[in-house]
């Protein structure tokens, strides 16, 4: 009996929608990775600018970002932001952007962290040799910081993976949503759809984030020693 209710969910053409609910929250990780990767570092540098106003700047976008709780963006961009201004944008749209502005944020805090923890005289041999600022960023502080801030910045990829759940509530079908629709047409015929259903979003969301939080432990063990 239970065989045959699984076998009722676990269609081919369920699994396929699960499957492409899947690659709609990987493109939304993916995409906002890749770009808060690079808007990160180029946040971090300016994090480290000796300058109190440009800090201060720095540190509200930072810490804005951190107190309110990335949903609240999410509706803010989706139900708020559309609204005030008129415009029409994707759910999928909303939710790439406001991870890209989440992203930057730790990511520049994360840069500015190894940055800040180099010897000082890292720096001043840059100096001293008649280095520009870019150039002593370039090549001899950036180089050095990467294997400071590799372990963490893939440890922020896999929470970023994880928190894309959030955006079944701004209307994006991704795998949650799938999920949820499944369970919605099977839950007369199949009283248990909600647990195996779930435990198959558990393994996917398993499969994806566990091997980069592996790899980012062995790195920070190998690099610590």
């Amino acid at each position: 009996m239970q065989s045959s209710a699984i076998e009722m969910i676990f269609t081919s053409q369920n699994i396929m929608r699960l499957l492409e609910g899947l690659l709609v929250t990987a493109r939304i990780a993916f995409i906002a990775i890749l770009i808060s990767t690079f808007t990160g570092i180029l946040f971090g540098l300016l994090m480290t600018i000796k300058s109190r106003m440009i800090k201060g700047l720095c540190r509200l976008y930072l810490e804005t970002f951190r107190i309110i709780p990335v949903l609240v963006w999410l509706f803010i961009g989706y139900f708020g932001i559309t609204a005030a201004f008129n415009i029409h944008l994707e759910g999928e749209v909303i939710a790439i952007i406001v991870f890209i502005l989440w992203g930057t944020a730790e990511m520049g805090d994360i840069v500015r962290g190894a940055l800040e923890s180099l010897p000082r005289h890292q720096s001043d041999s840059g100096k001293a040799l008649g280095l520009s600022f870019w150039k002593l960023y370039r090549y001899i502080l950036i180089p050095q910081a990467v294997r400071r801030m590799l372990p963490a910045t893939i440890n922020l990829a896999t929470r970023m993976v994880k928190t894309t759940s959030l955006v079944v509530l701004i209307g994006v079908v991704e795998v949650l949503k799938v999920g949820q629709q499944i369970i919605e047409n099977a839950r007369f015929t199949v009283p248990t759809a909600s647990f195996w259903i779930y435990g198959f979003i558990f393994m996917l969301y398993f499969t994806m984030c566990y091997p980069l939080s592996r790899f980012a432990k062995k790195l920070e063990a190998k690099w610590s020693s």
